[in-house]
Parts: structure tokens; sequence; C-alpha cells
């Protein structure tokens, strides 16, 4: 008899672990969380309100793979990881590089992203690289890598001052008016913006950084989710999904 009923503990035990697995899911739906200010990776569409981008695409295709619809809010950068550890989504997909700290709080998926930073500023500036910014303001997106390129610099002197925003579109906005002498961002992003505002007030310098890679935030507790979205990745990049999604946002850069 406690055989039996040591059998049907496990059995119990079992089926409520799957089913805690599938409302993580919201049962047949992937909850995603991103940020949608950082183009050409995800934004608003102006006219229909529709998120898109190169992130955009690449997790509804994963949807695609996993057979699990996808849901995606756009909130606050700030606010991406703590949602994530709240249980609110299940993953964060927003241009989002792997660092040792943020490892601390979160799992990433394999690299999907190589990027680099670059230095944003007025034409004619005579602004080009990092050492260029001695005794400037930089402008940033908080808590990007940005960010985080800025305030090492701040903390070795290096610069006057770091001007922290919620969005790409206001650190910019801060060189435009003189807020801020310059922004330190992603090279992607920073010419996605420059394209989509010609008005030939500021320039990009090119890469002043190491590379960096951009991957899918899973919260610790779920690698079963992990593993899938791994696979899913892997599949997309053998059946010449990924480098169709990469040509439509970046083939002509």
């Amino acid at each position: 008899m406690f055989a039996v009923k040591k059998v049907s503990v496990l059995i119990l035990t079992a089926v409520l672990i799957l089913t805690a697995t599938s409302l993580a899911l919201g049962q047949g739906v992937l909850k995603v969380a991103t940020e949608a200010g950082f183009m050409p990776f995800e934004y608003v569409d102006a006219e229909t309100g529709a998120l898109l981008g190169f992130d955009m695409d690449l997790i509804r295709e994963i949807g695609n793979v996993l057979g699990l619809e996808v849901q995606i809010d756009n909130i606050a950068w700030d606010g991406l990881i703590p949602a994530l550890l709240n249980g609110n989504y299940d993953c964060l997909i927003a241009g989002i590089t792997i660092t040792p700290e943020r490892q601390e709080a979160v799992d990433f998926s394999d690299p999907y992203f190589e990027s680099v930073l670059t230095v944003v500023a007025k034409t004619g500036s005579g602004i080009s690289n990092l050492d260029d910014l001695a005794g400037k303001i930089v402008a940033v997106q908080i808590n990007t890598t940005g960010d985080f390129a800025a305030s090492d610099l701040f903390d070795a002197g290096d610069v006057k001052g770091v001007s922290r925003f919620d969005t790409v579109a206001d650190a910019m906005q801060a060189v435009i008016i003189g807020a801020a002498d310059a922004v330190v961002i992603d090279l992607p992003v920073a010419e996605a913006y420059l394209e989509a505002n010609p008005t030939g007030a500021l320039k990009h310098s090119g890469p002043v950084s190491d590379n960096e890679f951009y991957g899918i935030a899973v919260n610790k507790n779920n690698k079963e989710l992990l593993g899938q979205i791994n696979s899913a990745l892997a599949t997309l990049k053998a059946q010449g999904i990924y480098d169709a999604i990469y040509q439509k946002w970046f083939g002509g850069m």
C-alpha cells in the first residue's frame, strides 16, 4: 500500500510540474517583453501601432517553431529584467547584450546577433572616438552597454558627465539641442536612427569598442524553455530563415 501511495504521489508531482510549465507558457502562449525604442531591432510602427523589427520577426519565428502563440508587450527598458524575475513574462528580447552582470540575474540564449558600440555626435564636432569624449557630457539610454561604457569613462575621469535617458530618441535629442555632446550607442541602432532622421545634424563614427553579443533572456528556473529557444534558433539558422530576417533588416547596411 505504501508503494502504491508513493507512486501516486510521484505521478501527481510530475503532473503538477507539467501543469506549471504549461501555465508558465500561458497554455500555448509565449509571453514576451521588449522595449520598442531600439530600431531596427524593435520599434512601433507609427501608422499601425504594430511592433516591428529584427527581434520581433525573430521571436515570432521562434514561436512558430515551438508551436506557440507569441504575445509581445512593450514596456520600459529599465523594467524588463524585473518583470521577467517577477514571472510576468517567459522571456525578453530587446537587443539585450549578454554581460556577466546580467547573467547573475537571468539566463541567456545562445547569441543571436553580434554588435559593437559607436559614438554619435553633431556633424563637424570633431568627435570620432571614445578619446574625443574627454571633458564632454555623454548621453546614453539607461542601463545599456552604452551606459556602462560611458560610466566607466566617467569613473576614470575621462568624461565630464553622463546623462541617462529612457529612450534612444531622447538621448539623441539631448545632443541635437546641445544638452549633451555625444551619444554612446549600438552601431546598428545609430545607423537606423540616422537613416530614419536624415537631417545631417548628427553623424556616427563607426565601431569604438569590442564586439558584444545579444541574447534572449529567460528566468534561471526555466531551463526547459531556454533549451527550446536555443533549439529553435538552431532550426531557424539551418533552414535559412534567420538569414532571410537578417537580410530584410540589415541587407542594405
